[in-house]
């Protein structure tokens, strides 16, 4: 090879060693996954599990930083605006990159702040009443709710989340009158119902499932086209005679980093986290909270956002749901 084409090659070359050397490099040094929700609750399990997992493929720890409020707009703002370098990353439910078009001052925008990664799960929830309601089934809550117009509440764990939407479409499609009451996390919804503040609530089943046991809350519904394959027992709205198709959406929990954390180091993360999310611990995880594991590709990910979002704007004003 000639001395001139050696040349040419030069800055080719250099540059194929610093992504090697940035690729083999990474993790240096302890990594922080910021998740935008309250100990206790799902994405903070399946979280710690993966920070877990995390630390066991790559020799450095992960530390779990919990950061509720806002909708999960705090944390995920925080991540947005972290050094892009790899070592702040972000674990979050969809609401946090869904609900732009309800809370219109959300202070990012993750087309253009946030790095798609993967899809980790998405969770069927399920629709459940406290104790105190006289209703064993959808239909027969509908009735006592109409005929208890101003008396009842029910909660969510996210403004703008599938939880507040669809139970606020529930309301006003069917002429209920419920109030909502918001809760910083999905845990306090749920210990909320437990206590009857609140008479009904959309929840993940992992959430519900201790309330369930001690009799203090009854689930009445699976929110999505299957029953869960743990609840046998529970209908599919659809088939309790709620067939719109406003009662479909599901909740994700995804992973992201900020939009400017180089190609090399996201490539790194996607395919350990596609692994991570592979492995015996999450998915013991995932069957404990009804979840689903997915584990695709940042494209594919991408490609699902786009395709949802207009799917949530319309379902929004369908349900006549508005940031509290």
């Amino acid at each position: 090879m000639s001395m001139q084409h050696m040349k040419a090659l030069l800055p080719a070359l250099a540059m194929a060693w610093s992504a090697a050397s940035l690729a083999q490099a990474y993790p240096a040094r302890p990594v922080t996954l910021i998740v935008p929700a309250a100990p206790g609750g799902v994405v903070d399990a399946i979280g710690r599990a993966y920070a877990d997992e995390f630390g066991r493929h790559t020799g450095q720890p992960m530390v779990v930083l919990n950061k509720p409020g806002a909708s999960a707009t705090l944390g995920t703002q925080m991540a947005a605006r972290a050094a892009p370098d790899g070592y702040t990353l972000l674990m979050t439910q969809s609401t946090s990159i869904l609900n732009a078009p309800l809370i219109k001052k959300v202070p990012y925008d993750a087309r253009r702040d946030l790095a798609f990664i993967t899809q980790v799960a998405t969770a069927s929830l399920v629709a459940a009443v406290s104790r105190d309601v006289p209703a064993r089934n959808m239909q027969e809550f509908v009735t006592w709710a109409s005929a208890n117009q101003g008396k009842v509440n029910y909660g969510s764990f996210g403004t703008g989340g599938g939880a507040h939407i669809v139970t606020a479409y529930l309301s006003s499609s069917r002429g209920l009158g419920m109030s909502h009451i918001p809760f910083p996390s999905e845990t306090q919804e749920v210990q909320a119902l437990a206590g009857g503040s609140v008479q009904i609530a959309i929840a993940s089943a992992g959430a519900l499932a201790p309330h369930v046991a001690s009799g203090r809350v009854r689930m009445l519904a699976v929110i999505g086209e299957k029953r869960l394959p743990g609840l046998p027992d529970v209908p599919t709205l659809s088939e309790s005679g709620f067939r719109d198709p406003e009662f479909r959406p599901q909740s994700w929990i995804v992973m992201m980093a900020p939009a400017a954390t180089p190609p090399d180091v996201l490539a790194f993360v996607e395919k350990t986290s596609r692994e991570i999310i592979r492995s015996t611990p999450l998915r013991a995880r995932f069957q404990a909270y009804g979840l689903a594991p997915v584990g695709n590709s940042s494209a594919e990910f991408r490609h699902n956002f786009e395709t949802l979002m207009p799917v949530m704007e319309r379902l929004i004003q369908a349900s006549g749901a508005a940031a509290e």
